[in-house]
């Protein structure tokens, strides 16, 4: 199984965060598994970071840093998955999140997240 990660997982495993639960912490620590980080999560960790509306340990640069450390790859954006974005329903709007899941979708992903919207979309999700 590949585990993509919506960007709330991202921030928290790179944090430690209290949020990330048991399970979700075996997953991304398990150096048998492989999590993929969106690069458009760690867009929007930048744009988010440049707005003072989100506050990560060495901002953009300091997340680039630690995804080796991690063991995260990297999935970048395609063609594709840009033409499975616009099939989508539209019934969560967030552009970032969207795209996360036409990935996962278009990619036979996992997506691990916490966001209940997630679950309306034909997506293998973790939900933990």
């Amino acid at each position: 199984m590949i585990i993509l990660l919506d960007t709330h997982y991202l921030i928290w495993s790179l944090s430690a965060d209290r949020r990330l639960s048991g399970r979700a912490l075996e997953l991304v620590s398990d150096p048998e598994q492989s999590v993929v980080v969106s690069i458009v999560s760690l867009w929007e960790i930048a744009i988010k970071s440049n707005l003072g509306k989100l506050d990560v340990e060495g901002g953009i640069d300091g997340v680039l840093a630690k995804l080796p450390e991690m063991g995260f790859d990297v999935l970048g954006l395609s063609q594709e998955h840009v033409a499975a974005v616009a099939k989508l329903p539209l019934h969560h709007r967030d552009p970032f999140d969207r795209m996360l899941i036409a990935q996962a979708k278009h990619e036979g992903m996992h997506l691990l997240t916490v966001d209940p919207h997630f679950g309306a979309y034909d997506v293998q999700l973790i939900s933990v």
